[in-house]
């Protein structure tokens, strides 16, 4: 049980390790974003975060008129 415990300490130290090579040997380095609005290649293609395409749907023309319709037909 406790070289289990111990392997399993060592993979993610390992892990860890990895993960932060960037942030430690480059300079000025950092985790980069993860976020859909940060990424170049979504926004070229105008690929945005599920909340502002839901802000964006209920804005445009006629979304209120066809939310109403829809409920009146149920």
């Amino acid at each position: 049980m406790v070289q289990l415990l111990l392997l399993t300490l060592l993979i993610i130290a390992i892990s860890l390790a990895l993960l932060s090579v960037k942030v430690i040997f480059v300079k000025n380095g950092y985790f980069s974003s993860q976020h859909v609005h940060d990424n170049p290649g979504l926004r070229s293609m105008r690929i945005h975060c599920v909340m502002d395409q839901d802000k964006e749907a209920r804005n445009r023309k006629g979304y209120i008129k066809n939310k109403i319709k829809l409920n009146k037909d149920k």
